[in-house]
Formats: structure tokens, sequence, C-alpha cells
């Protein structure tokens, strides 16, 4: 999602680019609670080290970066998830005894903070300013809640999940269903959702097939192979329809959420056999506020950048960028 070229390392000295979902929340995320999410379901912090070919696994871990040096975590806890969109507690109720100790917490360092600055040297009053500012957007994030809470108490929010579901589908359609009630309570606007972990071997059993996904996708052009692992991506894009009819059947304003949403969807790899990432698939779905029109096919030229089609995504998200990442033009959409 940054469409950079990540620099080659092992070691701590990360460099890839700002991802597209950050560049959105950057322009349209400041004025909900949450900038943005992100969220998975495989355990992708525990990959730590190298994870081949010369790179880092941070660059594995994640889909989001804040900037070129800034990875996002993703988490894969539902019920953190939840806690993290409204607060701690299993009840609304203890959500908001939970939101009003936060707020006397702060109220409480900031009332402290004048007597310390007048005993400090420069250079820790500039640490303890930066810390501030920290403090200072807590403070805002939870005035966001509360103001949206007043305008917002005929929705009633479900209990918050107990953990991880065990089956890999269920717990990707509560992810889905969080980032629903995130968008339609308007939490945040911004949602990244990592599906897989990078070189999984995981077996997706209810798909029917009991072959892990790596070995499949490095099926040599088999015949067998590639229906099994044809069968592995049906099944994962069903997951994904079942997100796309949740947006459609949520109403928001004159429409329902899918009629103002833009849902990016595919993979970075063409032909994970021989790790080809040329004419990688990708699908949109939504109308992003009538600038989507839909039921059409585009086929990209060779050499076409995945970051032409992210650029004029934020075109018509309402991002004025001349480029993104790589880019060298648009796609039409």
């Amino acid at each position: 999602l940054t469409s950079a070229h990540a620099k080659m390392t092992e070691g701590a000295d990360i460099y890839n680019g700002v991802s597209i979902d950050q560049v959105y929340a950057e322009a349209f995320g400041q004025d909900t609670p949450l900038p943005s999410m992100q969220v998975c379901v495989e355990d992708v912090g525990s990959l730590t080290g190298a994870c081949g070919y010369g790179y880092s696994c941070v660059y594995a871990n994640t889909i989001s970066w804040a900037s070129p040096t800034t990875p996002l975590p993703m988490e894969r806890d539902p019920r953190v998830v939840f806690e993290r969109l409204f607060g701690d507690g299993a009840t609304p109720a203890q959500r908001l005894d939970r939101r009003r100790a936060n707020a006397s917490i702060l109220d409480a360092i900031l009332g402290k903070v004048s007597d310390l600055q007048r005993d400090l040297g420069a250079v820790d009053r500039a640490r303890l300013d930066d810390y501030l500012e920290d403090v200072r957007e807590i403070e805002r994030r939870i005035q966001l809640v509360e103001s949206q809470n007043a305008t917002r108490r005929g929705i009633d929010l479900p209990e918050a999940p107990v953990g991880v579901p065990d089956g890999w589908a269920d717990h990707v359609r509560m992810m889905f269903d969080l980032q629903v009630l995130a968008f339609s309570t308007d939490v945040t606007r911004v949602s990244t959702f990592k599906m897989g972990r990078d070189v999984s071997s995981r077996v997706y059993a209810d798909s029917g097939v009991d072959t892990p996904f790596h070995s499949l996708s490095h099926h040599g052009n088999r015949s067998e192979q590639l229906a099994e692992f044809a069968t592995l991506n049906e099944f994962h894009v069903d997951q994904v329809s079942y997100f796309i009819d949740r947006l459609k059947n949520t109403p928001d304003g004159d429409g329902n959420l899918l009629d103002h949403s833009m849902v990016l969807y595919g993979s970075p790899m063409g032909d994970g056999s021989v790790h080809n990432h040329l004419r990688v698939p990708l699908f949109l779905a939504g109308h992003a506020n009538g600038q989507l029109t839909g039921n059409s096919h585009v086929l990209c030229d060779d050499g076409t950048p995945m970051a032409n089609l992210l650029l004029s995504m934020l075109h018509r998200l309402g991002v004025n960028a001349d480029r993104f990442g790589d880019s060298n033009g648009e796609v039409a959409i």
C-alpha cells in the first residue's frame, strides 16, 4: 500500500514509504476519535529478525506506514480492537466510567506540569513538551468520543467480544463487523485489514482444502494444485463479499455505507509460484460518494505501476496529490 521500494535491510534501519490509508487519514481522519485502524487475523508480531531475501520481518508485519520509518502495528484480538474503538469495559456503562477516569487522570497530569517545567533544563523541557503534546492529543480524542456519544445516543453498541475466535472465517467476519461498526459510528473512516500473514502455512479447513496456503501458492502450474489454490482464493473473496454486504445493508445518511466507501482488495503477488509481482489481482468496491460507477474490468498495459491505481483512488477520495509512490500516471476507474 506504499508503492515504495523498501530498503533492503535486516536491521533496524528500515525505510519504506507512507501507505495510502495514512495519506487519506492525514487528510480526512483527524476529526474522528481514531484517525485509522489496523487489524489482522494472524499473529504477525511473532515474526522477528530477517524474513528472507535480505529484508526485515517488519516489512511483513504490517501494511500500514505512517512515515517511511514508522510501521503501524496491526491488532488481531477483536476485544482489544473494540476497546480501542469504544473504550475499556464489557458494557456501555463501564466504558463511560473508564473514559471519565482517563479524563480525570489527564487533568491531574496537566495540572502539575507548570511546576515541573520550572525545574527542567532546555533539553528536558523539550522532551516534556513532546510528551504533553501526546497527552493533549489523547485528551482531544476523549473529547471527540464524548461529543460523538452525545449525538448518537440512539445507537446501541454490542457487548465487547470475548476474544479471538477459533475459526479463521469467524475471526475474519468479526473483524469486518468491527470495521462496519467503527464506520457507522464515525469512530474512524479509514481501516486496513491484513487477512493473512506473509508466507503463511495456515490450513483453511472450512474451504475444503487441506493443503497449507503457502505450499499451494507454489503450484508450479500443475492443474490439481491450481484448482485447489483457486478454491482457497474463492474462499477468501467470499469473506470480503460478506464485508461488502454488511456495508451495503448499513444505512448511512442518504444511502448506505457502501455508497460512501471505497474498498480495495487484492494481493501484491501476481504469481506466487515464482514470486512474480506483475499484473497483481485487485478489485475496487463501493461508490465513494458517486466517484466510482463500478461494473467494469480495467486491463492495464504491461508495466503499469500499482501506484497509478492508488493515485487515482486518492484523487477520487478528494486528496490532492501529484504522485504516489512510483506512480507515472493514473488508471481509469
